[in-house]
């Protein structure tokens, strides 16, 4: 019998990888919500983005998981855009 050196809580490499997928995100939305000019504004978007990663951080189901993220990027690309828009 081949005894595993990894914890039992050890992440798959699928999991791993939408891990690392799931913090680029994270770290992109905060880095486009620095460029919002208003302070208030400002607050307000990285209170609620740090909140929503926050309240989903336990999920386990893989097809929720996919959806987060897809909406994730969705909002991390209308943050995006507006920032363009409002620059131009």
């Amino acid at each position: 019998m081949v005894v595993s050196r990894l914890p039992s809580t050890a992440l798959s490499l699928k999991q791993f990888l939408q891990r690392q997928r799931v913090l680029g995100i994270y770290r992109n939305m905060m880095r486009t919500i620095r460029k919002v000019p208003d302070e208030a504004d400002r607050k307000y978007l990285s209170d609620w983005a740090r909140d929503e990663f926050k309240r989903n951080k336990n999920a386990t189901d893989k097809d929720a998981i996919r959806m987060m993220i897809t909406q994730a990027n969705n909002h991390l690309e209308e943050l995006q855009t507006s920032m363009a828009l409002a620059g131009s």
